[in-house]
């Protein structure tokens, strides 16, 4: 009896082996032939998916060449309206222009971002950005039809339009005070700093920054020190403040870039330095927006992002 139960108890345990076998087989012929039918199918025909990429990327290729011929012309009026810019500049103020391409040029996408556009989305940016396109040389054609019509009222009369810093300073180091509420070095309470300063050695060239008469040559019998003041006309003066030496005379005639007068530390003043102001039609302005010539765009906003830190006024 012991014996007819083993002999049994084996034969079970080997039927279900031979089963647990059979279905492993069979589970693994399934998967095989799903995997084949997959990959048949993939070969010929396309899911819904890859149905639609395939007919939006289709559609894309039809209608980029119309977009680039667009954008193509609109680059070659926008170079011809650079080119006029660039003879208007050169006759208003002596100078090139701005490379407005370099602050206003489009940022490129990332190739992870590019590449988590559908095409469809790729079409719709490229059709904004040639929109976009279009409205800002809209803009540009009024802008340049303004200027045009602002030389022929100016004339000559551009040369007087302060235009340039009334000190070397290329690096964009030596201004220490800017236009606007300042602590006073001496009475220690905010007031009005109407005008620049400029940190320099006793002794440096001041330059006149645009054409005009000298208005005034002071002494040095008030807080502003030995002072020199330039009327521009159209409006415009220049003084230039806490001098050592004045190499004008009142009545002489100046033109943009002659040296005017050195550096001092005379007046109430705290260390050797230039204030520097300029007024238009009797009301100070801020000098900042009248070094136009000598600064590019990304010069320009690096001075204004010094004026906005903390600064120590010095008269």
């Amino acid at each position: 009896m012991p014996l007819k139960k083993d002999i049994e108890r084996l034969r079970r345990r080997k039927r279900r082996r031979q089963r647990l076998i059979r279905f492993t087989v069979h589970l693994f012929v399934w998967i095989g032939g799903a995997a084949l039918y997959y990959v048949g199918f993939s070969l010929f025909f396309d899911t819904p998916y890859e149905y639609a990429m395939r007919h939006e990327t289709d559609a894309l290729r039809e209608e980029y060449p119309r977009l680039k011929q667009r954008y193509d012309s609109l680059m070659l009026v926008m170079e011809n309206v650079a080119a006029r810019d660039e003879n208007v500049f050169q006759s208003l103020f002596e100078a090139s222009p701005y490379d407005f391409d370099s602050e206003n040029r489009l940022q490129s996408a990332s190739y992870e971002e590019v590449v988590g556009r559908t095409s469809q989305q790729l079409r719709d940016e490229l059709e904004q950005r040639v929109s976009e396109l279009e409205t800002r040389l809209g803009t540009l054609r009024k802008s340049y039809a303004t200027l045009r019509e602002g030389i022929a009222a100016q004339g000559s009369g551009c040369k007087n339009i302060p235009s340039i810093q009334p000190v070397i300073n290329k690096q964009l180091t030596l201004l220490t005070a800017s236009y606007g509420m300042r602590y006073h070095p001496f009475y220690k309470t905010l007031q009005s700093h109407q005008g620049v300063d400029y940190t320099l050695p006793e002794g440096s060239r001041v330059f006149a920054t645009a054409d005009g008469v000298v208005k005034e040559v002071m002494m040095r019998n008030s807080t502003s020190g030995m002072t020199v003041v330039i009327d521009h006309g159209n409006g415009y003066e220049t003084s230039y403040h806490h001098l050592q030496k004045a190499h004008v005379r009142r009545g002489q005639s100046v033109r943009r870039g002659d040296i005017i007068a050195l550096s001092g530390n005379t007046g109430l003043s705290l260390a050797p330095h230039l204030h520097y102001e300029v007024r238009h039609a009797g009301m100070r302005v801020d000098p900042i927006h009248y070094f136009f010539m000598e600064l590019t765009p990304s010069e320009y906003q690096r001075l204004m992002h010094i004026t906005q830190t903390g600064m120590q006024s010095f008269d």
